[in-house]
């Protein structure tokens, strides 16, 4: 039979080159008158074994093997993420937490379940928990209390004193602030008189917001506790020469547990971080007083 009633084409030589010399034959049949067309013989691959014109035996197309690999990888990968979600938690309060240095980030602010601190109408919050979380809200109380207008007069400003410092630095702390805030130079440069109030029809606006704090250090009895905040500052009134304006500050806070309270004995202030401002038009001096008049503060719980 021609290579044509194989269904292959003409002159196609289907076993490749390597088959040429053993494959294909040119002899005349046995009988055949000489001179007479050859016939051509072609034995296909696999035809020795099982007898003539078997077909070879089908092989596992690629097509399987890779989505068997497929699956096999997927199957690892989700048993990896479960293991790996199951001995990755961390503890918050970990001395890891908090810090860029060790590969962590610190932990947003939220609710740690302890009850509220004492606080009162125009109170300085205190009896904070005698743990971590206690320290960081001691703090940014603490900011708040004085970063706040009540340090520009004496009365309050010994008050604030008494409650934030602990006994055996307080009263070297009350010289030094009294000698500050009670300057009429310092005072004068930012708008106040000698008793530190705001000329008629401005307010003075002095007023801190903690954004958020950070454990730097920490034992059973003392605290090193960073707290960053914000700070609005000014007079706002109409024809006011000391607008109010925003800063960025950093407070660091030593702290020791005394009579059952967070007290600080230390503290360092430095810049920023600052972050870029935003185009906004400034509020007129109207709608920035009435602002200082009607929105409270807060106290703070960590």
């Amino acid at each position: 039979m021609s290579d044509e009633g194989r269904g292959g084409q003409p002159g196609m030589n289907i076993g490749g080159d390597e088959y040429d010399g053993r494959t294909r034959t040119s002899d005349s049949a046995p009988g055949a008158p000489e001179g007479s067309p050859a016939t051509t013989r072609t034995r296909l691959p696999g035809s020795e074994i099982g007898g003539s014109g078997g077909r070879p035996p089908t092989r596992p197309g690629r097509s399987m093997v890779t989505v068997v690999a497929v699956v096999v990888l997927l199957i690892a990968a989700i048993a990896f993420a479960n293991r790996g979600g199951e001995d990755g938690g961390s503890d918050g309060d970990s001395p890891a937490a908090g810090s860029r240095d060790n590969g962590s980030r610190t932990q947003p602010t939220a609710p740690s379940g302890e009850k509220p601190v004492k606080t009162g109408p125009g109170a300085i919050p205190s009896g904070f928990p005698h743990t971590r979380e206690g320290a960081q809200s001691a703090a940014a109380n603490y900011v708040v209390a004085l970063g706040g207008d009540g340090m520009f007069s004496a009365a309050e400003r010994k008050t604030i004193i008494d409650a934030v410092y602990a006994p055996g630095v307080a009263d070297e702390r009350q010289a030094e602030l009294d000698k500050t805030y009670g300057s009429r130079k310092f005072l004068g440069k930012v708008g106040l008189d000698e008793e530190g109030k705001a000329p008629k029809g401005t307010a003075f606006v002095s007023r801190a917001t903690p954004v958020g704090a950070k454990v730097i250090k920490y034992d059973e009895n003392k605290a090193k506790v960073a707290v960053w905040y914000s700070s609005l500052f000014g007079l706002a009134g109409e024809g006011s020469k000391r607008p109010v304006s925003e800063s960025w500050y950093t407070n660091t806070f030593d702290m020791t547990w005394s009579d059952g309270d967070w007290k600080v004995t230390g503290l360092k202030q430095k810049d920023g971080p600052t972050p870029i401002g935003k185009d906004q038009a400034a509020s007129p001096a109207e709608e920035m007083a009435d602002a200082v008049d009607g929105f409270g503060g807060f106290t703070y719980a960590r």
